[in-house]
């Protein structure tokens, strides 16, 4: 299984990681960062299923904010 390390206080919440993860397992948080943003979350789980390792999020990422580790 794949993870992946988001930098929750460069994330700029413009949410296209959101849009291209092909298993959903990035969702905006409820929180706030530093910046004043709703950044983005890695929500893997028994439901959602398993991160791929296919790094889109992360090519997606404006700001290079997103990690993906196999």
């Amino acid at each position: 299984m794949a993870k992946i390390k988001i930098d929750k206080g460069r994330c700029k919440g413009c949410m296209l990681c959101v849009s291209v993860c092909p298993g959903g397992l990035i969702a905006p948080s409820k929180r706030l960062n530093k910046r004043g943003v709703y950044y983005v979350e890695f929500r893997a789980s028994k439901n959602a299923g398993e991160c791929t390792g296919c790094a889109m999020c992360a090519v997606m990422c404006p700001d290079n904010c997103i990690e993906v580790y196999k």
